[in-house]
This record gives C-alpha cells, sequence and structure tokens, in this order.
C-alpha cells in the first residue's frame, strides 16, 4: 500500500493527511474547495514546524512530508490509482452515503474505503457501495499527529482481510489501533458525549457553573481537560450530531441530548470554531478564559 487518498482537508482530514505523509506515503488530499486546501496543508505545515521546534523532526522531514501531499479539488483525480481512501468529511450521513456512493464507482475494484466518522454505521456506508468487503472504519484521534488511538471499525460485511491490512497499517502510523464492532457511537464516543452531555446537564440544572464542573473533573478525575471545554473543542454540533445518532441507534433516553446544548448549536454557538461555546474564543477574552485551562 503506497498511496493514499484523504477526503475532506479540514481539522481530521488535514492531521491524517499529516501523519501519511510523515509516514512515508505519497497523499492525495482532496476538497471541493481550493480554499480549504490551503488553510489544510498550512495548518500541517505549522504543525511540523512545531515538531522541527522541538527537534522531533528534522528540516530534511519537514520538506519530504509536504512533497509527498498533492491536493485536489476533484474527487475522481484525487483517488485515482490509490490503494486506500480515507473519508473525512463532515459528520453528516446523507453526505458521507453520497461520497461512497461516488467512491465505489470511481475507485479500482482493489481499492479499501475507510471512514473516518466517529459514530455513523459503517454497515449503512458499505450498503450502499458494491464492496462492502472493503469497507471499514478508522476513527481517529484528535489531533491526529499526537494521538495514538485509531478505533478499527468493523462493518457487518468487513472482510478479516480487510481488518487486518487497516490494523497493520495504523501500526506502521505509529498508532495502537483497537478493534471494535458497528454500534452507534462505537467505545470511545458512546462512553465520552454521555459524560458531557450528563456535565451539560450539570450545567443546565444549575447545580455548578462551566469553570467549576470543568475543575471538578480536571482535579478531582484527573481529566487533562474538561468536558465543557473539551465539547467545545469537538464542536458542539458535532456533539449533538453524536449524541442524535446513538438515540437515534439505541433508542435509549440517556442519549437524548440536554436541552441546553440544542439550543446553543441553534443560536450558532459551536464552540471554538465559532468563537463562543462554553466559553468565549474572542480574541480579547482567550488569555483569560482559555489559555489558563492549560496551566
Amino acid at each position: 500500500m503506497n498511496k493514499i487518498a484523504v477526503i475532506g482537508a479540514g481539522t481530521m482530514g488535514n492531521g491524517i493527511a499529516h501523519v501519511f505523509a510523515q509516514s512515508g506515503y505519497q497523499v492525495n488530499l482532496v476538497d471541493i474547495s481550493e480554499g480549504s486546501l490551503e488553510k489544510g496543508v498550512s495548518t500541517i505545515t505549522k504543525n511540523l514546524d512545531r515538531m522541527l521546534a522541538k527537534e522531533r523532526i528534522s528540516e530534511s522531514d519537514k520538506s519530504a512530508t509536504l512533497e509527498r501531499i498533492s491536493t485536489f479539488t476533484s474527487l475522481e483525480e484525487g483517488v485515482k490509482s490509490t490503494d486506500l481512501v480515507v473519508e473525512a468529511a463532515t459528520e453528516n450521513l446523507n453526505i458521507k452515503l453520497k461520497i461512497f456512493e461516488d467512491l465505489d464507482k470511481l475507485c479500482d475494484t482493489n481499492t479499501i474505503l475507510a471512514t473516518n466518522t466517529s459514530s455513523i454505521s459503517i454497515t449503512q456506508i458499505g450498503a450502499v457501495t458494491q464492496r462492502p468487503d472493503k469497507v471499514i472504519g478508522m476513527h481517529f484521534m484528535n489531533p491526529v499527529p499526537i494521538m495514538k488511538l485509531v478505533e478499527i471499525i468493523r462493518g457487518y460485511s468487513t472482510s478479516d482481510e480487510v481488518t487486518q491490512t487497516i490494523m497493520e497499517l495504523s501500526k506502521k502510523l505509529g498508532k495502537t489501533p483497537t478493534e471494535v464492532n458497528d454500534y452507534p457511537g462505537f467505545v470511545a464516543n458512546r462512553i465520552l458525549m454521555p459524560m458531557i452531555n450528563e456535565a451539560i446537564e450539570t450545567l443546565y440544572n444549575g447545580v455548578a457553573g462551566v469553570k467549576e464542573i470543568d475543575t471538578v473533573m480536571k482535579l478531582g478525575m484527573a481529566h487533562p481537560m474538561g468536558p465543557l471545554q473539551l465539547a467545545d473543542f469537538i464542536g458542539l454540533d458535532v456533539c449533538l450530531s453524536i449524541l442524535n445518532v446513538m438515540y437515534d441507534g439505541f433508542k435509549n433516553p440517556k442519549y437524548a441530548p440536554c436541552p441546553l446544548l440544542v439550543n446553543m448549536v441553534m443560536a450558532g454557538k459551536m464552540g471554538v470554531k465559532s468563537g463562543e461555546g462554553f466559553y468565549d474564543y474572542a480574541e480579547s477574552r482567550k488569555a483569560e478564559k482559555v489559555a489558563s485551562q492549560f496551566n
């Protein structure tokens, strides 16, 4: 396996492209927006610069990594003659199904199709293709260049051979692959999202304030980041989407999103990416409300 295509140049997509390219693979980074591609490559460059400053890589390592990345706005051109495609588009079922329908038609018959979805059924995605045995989940954690875990999710029809190939590939990326089965939320988000939702419920019910809730979880439970700040970094819209997938999938009220979360997303308060969530990320208040959380 030598040539990889990554669909989506956002936070997860550019991180996945970075890791593959740094590990020696030729990477085609594909996005419908030229601006998103430019921003994605800029992010990869900045992350490599940080690694260079910490003497974790050399200048030649940085140059070689960037030279292995090519960008495309055409899906057809971007996935041509690739061995593996990793989809990292928006966490939206209809968007993903359309992408996989297109990939199935455009890719070579032996190409493995992976999705970075954090909650959506691999079986459902595979069912829209003529190769469900070659469809698998590769759920990387954010930030991808730093986090070691990759959840490897088998759909109902995913073959043993494809699963083993992706497990071994993940190890070559310096990751720790963990195989899980295809149920809503998989393992990471099935445990994480109810915790975040409960933290929001705790705020909603007036038990404590934002900073107090996060302080209890950081100092009392040794979490590196409080659940409300973590929700801001994930994106409140993403948290809501994942909770809805689990609520729809299990029909269990314990996964029902807190009304406060629903209202915040409707109001456009998405967290870091919108400038405001449970914390205020306006430039004038970053030092006061955000930077101190990392000390």
